[in-house]
Parts: C-alpha cells; structure tokens; sequence
C-alpha cells in the first residue's frame, strides 16, 4: 500500500477574481486559492483519495492562506516549501461572457518559481500510486530542474505519471520553449490530458481527431484525453476513440478548474480501474463523470474550495441517463 494515492508537483497560488463592486463603483476581488496542480489534488480528495502536493509559497499572508487551505482540506503538505525573499504568486482573472478568460500573472518572480531540485523530497513521489504535473512548473530553469527530477523519480520507480500542459501563453518568454516542455511531457507520461487548444498548438491540427492521432504515433501516451470546452471531451486508448458531449443544463458561473476538475476526476476514475486493460465502457463511464464534475465546477466560483463533492457527481450523472 502507497502512502498517497496522488502527488502532484507545481504552482499554487490566489486567483483573484472579480466580485462585484463596492458602494464607491470600486471593483471588488475575491482572493480564491488556485493553481492547476491542487485543484487537480482537492478533485481527488472530494472522491476519498489521498493526495500530496509539492511546491513553494511565500512566508507572507497568502501564503499562509494557502497553506491552511490545503491542511483544512486535507490535501498533504509534506512537500510545501516557504521562501523567505519571494511572494506568492498571484493571479487575477478576468471572464467574459463568451467563455474566454483573461489572466494578469504576477510572478516576476513568484515564490513557486524558487522550488530547488534538492526540495523535492523523491521518497513522496516513490511513495505514491500516481505523479502529476504540467507546464507552469518549467517556465524557468530552476523549478524545471525540480519538475524534472520528480518526473525522473516518477519513472524509475514505476509511478504512474500523469500530464496537463495547462498552456498559459502570458508566462512563457519564449512559445517555442513552451512546445519543447509540453513535448516532454507527453514523452515522459502515461495519462495526458490536453485541450484542443493545445493540440492545434503543438500539432498545428485544429481537427481533434487528426491531431490525437499525430500525438499518439509520435508519444508513448497510453491514455490521451482531448477537452473541448462546452462541447465536450474524448478520450483516445488503444484501439478505441470515446466522445461524449458536456453536461448543459445552465447555472454555469466561471469556468476556472473544469479541465482541472475533469482531470482530477480521470485520475480517481483510473485509480479504481486497471490502466492496461481499460474497456469502451470504462472510457465512456469516466468521460460522463468527469464532464459532470467540470460542469458543476462552473456554477461556483473560484476551484480549490469549490469542487463538488462525490455524490453531487453520481446525482448530476444518475439524472442524466
């Protein structure tokens, strides 16, 4: 028996987002705890799974915030590191009514920035059923060292890794490196989720289907999982191509962390099934629950504190047979 169920390793911030505005005509931002990586972990841990998270914040107010957060959620903080000099990294996050997000990083340095590689603790990721990362983590040299050697750990020791590129154009200095690092990681995982977004980005294919397989003849990715927003999700295994369209049934707020909670949910799904001998059936049951999750995700603000709980799930699938 593993000690955690999931160990993921990246950026954990605020995400501030527009609520309202005060009596003055001031815009009013809630501070809601974010970062692709545990909004993955607190899907998970709403399912009953065991989860630790690695990363670096800062020894200020949010820091702190974030670090209870996780503790109040029982997301594991045996990997969370605290730099003394840098902040915690801080987004603000503008919707608009089509769907479309807009983010303002500040993160010029930002404190997940400073992970070192000799900060990251290879008995957690030894000590875990599965790995899971994504790009943010490899936007400069330093934290890249760090997501490397996990991932390195992650292999040797027969972990399942698990890949969000979480493509976020604004923090890459350079889009030719951001492609070089999403290349690595669908070389080095076992489940990746990506967008169609980015498949057109690294394939240069906007047809879903033609740029999966281009990523599948060229990457060792057992299980391939394509969103697509509002319309739905695939999921691309061995011989088999799955669809199933997106829950609609209104209410829908923000849509920070669906994919996030779409990924979480894929990975709880997968903890329960065999990896290597998943089924149509299984893909169809994992794609429907996860779309339920994404959906309900967005009919709340924010992601970490707002993932729905296991049985909201099985109601929204159950109603919608």
């Amino acid at each position: 028996m593993k000690k955690y169920d999931v160990t993921a390793l990246g950026e954990l911030l605020i995400d501030f987002t527009y609520a309202g505005a005060s009596e003055q005509g001031n815009s009013l931002l809630e501070a809601n705890p974010g970062g692709a990586p545990c909004n993955v972990l607190a899907m998970l841990n709403k399912c009953g799974k065991s989860t630790n998270f690695i990363g670096k914040v800062g020894k200020d107010q949010f820091g702190y915030l974030l670090r209870d957060t996780l503790e109040e959620l029982k997301i594991g903080t045996d990997g969370l590191c605290f730099d003394g000099e840098v902040k915690t990294t801080l987004a603000f996050v503008k919707n608009f009514e089509n769907g479309d997000r807009d983010f303002a990083f500040y993160r010029n340095p930002g404190a997940d920035l400073m992970l070192t590689e000799t900060e990251v603790d290879e008995q957690q990721i030894k000590d875990s059923r599965m790995f899971h990362f994504g790009t943010l983590s490899m936007t400069h040299e330093g934290v890249c060292a760090a997501t490397q050697k996990a991932v390195d750990a992650a292999g040797r020791a027969g972990v399942l890794i698990s890949f969000d590129p979480n493509l976020r154009v604004p923090l890459w200095k350079d889009l030719k490196e951001a492609k070089e690092k999403i290349l690595y990681g669908l070389s080095k995982c076992d489940v990746c989720k990506i967008s169609e977004e980015e498949v057109e980005f690294v394939t240069g294919e906007k047809d879903i289907e033609k740029g999966a397989q281009i990523l599948r003849e060229r990457f060792p990715v057992k299980l391939l999982l394509v969103t697509a927003g509002a319309e739905g999700s695939y999921a691309f295994y061995k011989g088999f191509k799955v669809y199933q369209e997106s829950f609609k049934l209104g209410g829908t707020i923000e849509t920070t962390g669906a994919g996030d909670t779409f990924c979480g949910s894929i990975l709880y799904q997968l903890l329960e099934r065999d990896l290597e001998n998943l089924t149509e059936e299984d893909l169809k049951e994992m794609l429907v629950f996860a779309n339920a999750a994404a959906y309900l995700v967005t009919t709340k603000k924010g992601a970490i504190r707002s993932m729905p709980e296991l049985d909201e799930v099985l109601r929204i699938v159950d109603e919608n047979e």
